[in-house]
């Protein structure tokens, strides 16, 4: 990747991302995390690729909504716990620095000033449903679901969980989804508020479509402005907390529970 010169778009080609797919056909953008290899885990480089997508897509006025979704049969089951072994384990000035990456990520996601529609199309766990409550609607088909696993992992879930579930569907089932760690069905989500709908795969595509048609009808100046309101909790939780969160958990990097879970967890997964 380059750096560009001014806040202009590039053709997505120009790109050379390696870890996403970044598609245009105004006035839809379609960010696809595409290493379904791994269920959409992402590592440094994807949660780079992310950001620099997401301020492309920011910067192209022909461009009013942006998908995100993921390739395969998951969305997005949160950071790759392989390459954190490797590289951020009893590493926590290198974590320090991973987090950055996710947090840049995400504040160019959410401040992308235009609508963005996650069409999650498999399994969302950890990290991959703070992606998707960073988008502004949700639609998912209804046989996947979303889970955190942080408190199994070793991983307090704040970027974006603590932040945004008590604000998304209150704080007594924000607290059963963090510390119960269990699995929250499409069904159960789109009744608590977690997404907008919960739909057969085979309508996904129509319900996603659907709402790129709706939102891309709206004036966009009205609608970034109305969108930068409606952020205001989220921003607030977020800005309140996360920097704290990137430097305590960067030492918990240090720690035996962090070490001994991601180590299990690889072991079972590798047996």
């Amino acid at each position: 990747m380059t750096e560009p010169t001014h806040p202009r778009p590039s053709s997505p080609d120009e790109l050379g991302f390696e870890s996403i797919v970044y598609e245009k056909a105004p006035p839809r953008a379609t960010i696809t995390l595409n290493r379904p290899e791994v269920l959409n885990a992402f590592d440094f480089r994807m949660l780079r690729e992310l950001a620099r997508a997401a301020e492309d897509a920011s910067w192209d006025d022909e461009i009013r909504v942006v998908v995100l979704t993921g390739a395969g049969r998951a969305f997005c089951v949160g950071a790759d716990l392989k390459s954190w072994s490797a590289d951020y384990l009893g590493n926590p000035k290198e974590y320090w620095k991973w987090f950055g990456a996710f947090k840049d990520a995400h504040d160019k996601l959410r401040e992308i000033g235009k609508p963005t529609v996650a069409r999650i199309n498999g399994i969302a766990v950890g990290g991959g449903n703070e992606l998707q409550m960073a988008c502004d609607l949700a639609v998912m088909v209804e046989d996947a679901f979303i889970r955190h696993v942080g408190l199994e992992h070793g991983s307090v879930p704040a970027g974006g969980a603590t932040q945004w579930l008590p604000i998304f569907v209150g704080d007594r089932r924000a607290r059963e989804i963090i510390m119960l760690c269990e699995e929250i069905s499409g069904e159960k989500a789109a009744e608590w508020g977690l997404i907008n709908r919960a739909v057969p795969v085979a309508d996904l595509d129509a319900a996603v479509d659907e709402y790129v048609e709706k939102l891309a009808t709206k004036l966009p100046q009205t609608t970034r402005y109305a969108k930068q309101q409606l952020n205001f909790w989220r921003d607030l939780s977020w800005h309140e907390t996360v920097n704290h969160a990137r430097d305590w958990l960067a030492l918990s990097m240090l720690g035996d529970e962090a070490q001994e879970a991601v180590k299990a967890f690889l072991k079972r997964s590798s047996s």
